[in-house]
């Protein structure tokens, strides 16, 4: 578990907390979740409820695949050696079938893809390579030996571990989870995520706000990244900006796995958040990373639970949960590493920016990933401008300019 310094000592850290470039912040949240991550609780489920989870033990392969050399196309299983030639042909295997031919020098035996090699053969032509005359079978190339035959074990041995703990199950796993015959395995428990929004200017979402107010949509855009994360939301409501409401909440919310709090970190009078977990007994990692949006941007731990004090405007909240809160929930649940899903692509026209800090600005990618074209948007607050954007261009912190067709970063949404 975490060891949390005590409430005086917390408190006289949270002035020293030095702010962090983007590296640096990701590279902290990953080393102390991988440090000081809890104990994980393992859990048996059905196979399709295991689609999206991560796995608990080491899969190993009941027997070998392919458990004997199978034909890779349709065609005709025969000896290297006899072509280029004439061969006989002297019977058909199909996928499936059980069959007791075996090849003869000088013979052909008709073949379908995925079925037995039968023994003698070495090699498969493709029926397309050949012609065939009554029951004769003219082949006039070369092949090599083992040549469209897929080897038996060559995917995986009997015995062999082919899924490890910590990987998260796609369909690629399920699907191989199938093949190895399992209809239930361990996981890890998705890890309880609480969610609490800030700030005296939030109504419930049903509610018909005032000038003066907007809708609480920060706690239901966090619980949706949280499940595609693998955690389990639970949304607790919104603090007031006062100290007792704030405190109230944020000790709710220890009784989870992961606290995130959007709002109330920043510098104004009534952004209480850290003044809360100081007062708690919260020891702060960083409280400002150099990006945008999200620079006023919170991680530490209190009382054996990590947090995070994300910054209140909708787009910086996304944002900042993508890049650092993902990676908590997925270590949480159980993944042995978090990665982002970072590529490149070229501009589709200059762009410039002042140094000092990278950004993460809605961007839209063309079909094929090769052209990325930044968005006009209205700044962290523009919600319907981030709809519109598939992508965030991700900037070097020391670059100003970029041309068109250059090569830059690109966040994937």
């Amino acid at each position: 578990m975490i060891a949390c310094g005590a409430k005086a000592k917390a408190a006289s850290t949270m002035g020293l907390v030095a702010t962090l470039d983007f590296e640096q912040a990701r590279a902290s949240v990953l080393s102390r979740l991988c440090a000081n991550r809890p104990p994980l609780i393992a859990e048996e489920v059905d196979l399709l409820e295991a689609a999206g989870r991560v796995l608990a033990e080491a899969v190993p392969a009941d027997r070998d695949y392919p458990p004997t050399d199978r034909s890779v196309r349709d065609g005709f299983a025969i000896r290297a050696a006899d072509v280029p030639g004439t061969l006989e042909l002297s019977g058909e295997i199909r996928a499936g079938q059980k069959s007791d031919l075996v090849l003869q020098p000088g013979q052909a035996i008709e073949i379908m893809t995925g079925a037995a090699v039968p023994p003698g053969a070495d090699a498969v032509v493709m029926i397309e390579h050949t012609s065939v005359a009554g029951h004769r079978v003219v082949i006039e190339r070369t092949l090599s030996h083992r040549e469209n035959i897929n080897p038996c074990g060559s995917e995986m041995r009997a015995g062999q571990t082919v899924l490890q703990p910590g990987a998260r199950l796609g369909y690629a796993e399920v699907a191989l989870l199938a093949t190895l015959g399992r209809r239930r395995l361990r996981v890890y428990a998705k890890p309880k995520v609480a969610i609490i929004a800030t700030g005296d200017e939030l109504t419930g979402i049903e509610e018909a706000p005032l000038a003066h107010q907007i809708r609480n949509s920060n706690a239901y855009s966090l619980a949706v990244q949280v499940q595609r994360a693998g955690g389990r939301p639970v949304i607790l409501g919104v603090a007031k900006d006062e100290y007792d409401s704030t405190f109230d909440l944020i000790q709710r919310g220890l009784a989870s796995d992961l606290l995130l709090l959007s709002g109330g970190v920043s510098a104004g009078r009534y952004d209480i958040v850290e003044k809360v977990l100081a007062d708690l007994g919260a020891e702060f990692f960083f409280d400002r990373v150099r990006i945008q949006p999200g620079q006023p941007l919170v991680f530490g731990a209190v009382q054996g639970k990590f947090f995070f004090g994300l910054p209140g405007n909708p787009v910086s909240t996304m944002v900042t949960f993508e890049l650092f809160g993902r990676a908590a929930v997925e270590l949480l649940g159980g993944q042995t590493e978090s990665m982002l899903p970072l590529t490149w692509s070229r501009l589709s026209q200059e762009f410039h920016q002042k140094t000092g800090l990278t950004r993460f600005l809605p961007a839209r990618l063309n079909s094929d990933g090769s052209c990325v074209t930044p968005l006009e948007w209205q700044g962290s607050g523009d919600i319907a401008g981030l709809t519109r954007a598939n992508a965030f261009l991700v900037t070097e912190a020391g670059r100003e300019n970029w041309a068109e067709s250059d090569l830059i970063r690109v966040l994937l949404k």
